[in-house]
């Protein structure tokens, strides 16, 4: 039986593996390579112990503008990327690519809503699929045939997360989650949500109701305050499902592509990468990295 397709929010790795290792990992002409070196051995590991069938890195917007048109305020808070880690997400697409790994890039889109898509084609087309990233929105994505490997920011390693463990985790089903992100509201992304209206109040509703429209249109028959909070901010909140839902796009099913030990290697010298590249040159396959 063929392995996943994995696929990778590339931003949110490179990131994560920026801020994970020190600063003084240097390479070629004293540029720094931690965020690249600290992705790369992650999905090493990830190939070796989920036997991918192929990898596919994600990238895209920030913020998209069809998000920020409906809610200016949507990542607005965010910090601006460091020089340091600019410089490595502008390399990645072409050092991944030496791996044999594939890239998927859409500037009017985000990561996520590529990496939806993609999980669409494969099980769609009966295979399976894994989501690596640290990213919750993706949760809507859990289903029979596809699992979120969750990353957390300053941890190591990855929990996989499938459709039972979104319900236990937020008692509501992955595809109330863009409904539950939307009542409850996401600091990450900047959007509020229903005023005095937390975790377990939005999984009630979303439990009682079936969705968030509903919750709204029977608002009347809420306690008073549940009642005032999604009528007075109704649209909003619709505004904020439509955010959090991914945005899917027509997209071939990625072929079978295995890990090119060699051209990694050859990549990893490039970048001043030697011991992974020593690895890579002695590893006869994923395994033995």
């Amino acid at each position: 039986m063929p392995g996943p397709l994995l696929v990778v929010d590339a931003p949110f790795l490179l990131y994560r593996s920026f801020f994970a290792l020190p600063d003084s990992i240097r390479g070629v002409d004293g540029r720094p390579i931690g965020a690249l070196l600290g992705a790369t051995n992650l999905l090493l590991r990830v190939a070796a112990d989920r036997a991918a069938r192929a990898i596919v890195l994600c990238f895209g917007a920030e913020a998209a503008a069809y998000r920020v048109e409906l809610y200016p305020a949507y990542h607005a808070a965010r910090p601006a990327v460091p020089d340091a880690l600019a410089w490595q997400l502008e390399q990645a697409p072409d050092y991944f690519s030496a791996f044999g790994w594939s890239n998927q890039q859409a500037p009017a889109l985000e990561a996520d809503d590529l990496l939806g898509s993609l999980v669409s084609v494969e099980a769609g087309a009966g295979g399976r699929a894994l989501i690596l990233t640290g990213d919750r929105d993706m949760y809507q994505c859990a289903a029979d045939r596809v699992g979120v490997l969750f990353l957390k920011m300053g941890a190591s390693g990855f929990e996989e997360v499938d459709a039972a463990e979104v319900q236990r985790r937020y008692g509501v089903p992955p595809a109330l989650v863009p409904d539950f992100i939307a009542l409850r509201g996401d600091p990450s992304d900047g959007l509020p949500g229903a005023p005095g209206i937390g975790a377990k109040t939005a999984a009630d509703l979303l439990r009682r109701h079936g969705s968030l429209q509903q919750a709204i249109a029977r608002a009347g028959g809420e306690r008073p305050r549940i009642a005032a909070a999604l009528m007075g901010c109704a649209q909003e909140l619709l505004k904020f499902r439509e955010i959090a839902t991914l945005r899917t796009v027509a997209l071939d099913r990625p072929a079978d592509r295995p890990t090119d030990l060699a051209g990694g290697a050859h990549a990893a010298r490039r970048y001043g990468m030697n011991r992974l590249a020593e690895r890579l040159e002695h590893a006869e396959g994923l395994s033995d990295l």
